[in-house]
């Protein structure tokens, strides 16, 4: 059971995930929106986890991986500097972007299930970690 101050800490790092819109997270993304980076998502070799980093779908080559890395770097630095002023821990807020990352996915692209397996996105909503606020 959580305690209060879980729950507490929950919402409040939901609320300032949610105010941010998210920018500080799609900024290192979008800035590497590359026509690989682009095209890797589409064809769904690429995909959303629900631990807040990209993930590598299918068969891996070096060019994939040096795209998820040079974003998932990014990320975890701008998630790091978001939970200390969020006074959680990066974990918690990795988790919390991924799960309004998973929600932002378009019909099409590749994310991860509660399960750990990879998902295509329909128009229905994708499935989410019981954790997600």
């Amino acid at each position: 059971m959580k305690t209060a101050n879980q729950f507490t800490r929950k919402l409040a790092l939901a609320g300032a995930i949610a105010a941010l819109g998210l920018m500080a997270v799609a900024e290192p993304a979008l800035a590497q929106r590359d026509p690989a980076y682009s095209a890797a998502r589409a064809a769904g070799q690429i995909g959303e986890k629900m631990d807040g980093y990209l993930g590598v779908v299918g068969a891996e080559t070096g060019d994939l991986r040096r795209i998820v890395n040079d974003i998932n770097i990014k990320r975890r630095a701008v998630y790091a500097q978001k939970a200390q002023e969020n006074n959680a821990t990066l974990e918690e807020y990795a988790l919390s972007a991924g799960c309004q990352l998973i929600l932002k996915t378009e019909p099409g692209e590749k994310y991860q299930a509660p399960d750990g397996s990879w998902q295509t996105r329909t128009n229905a909503a994708p499935q989410r970690d019981s954790r997600c606020p």
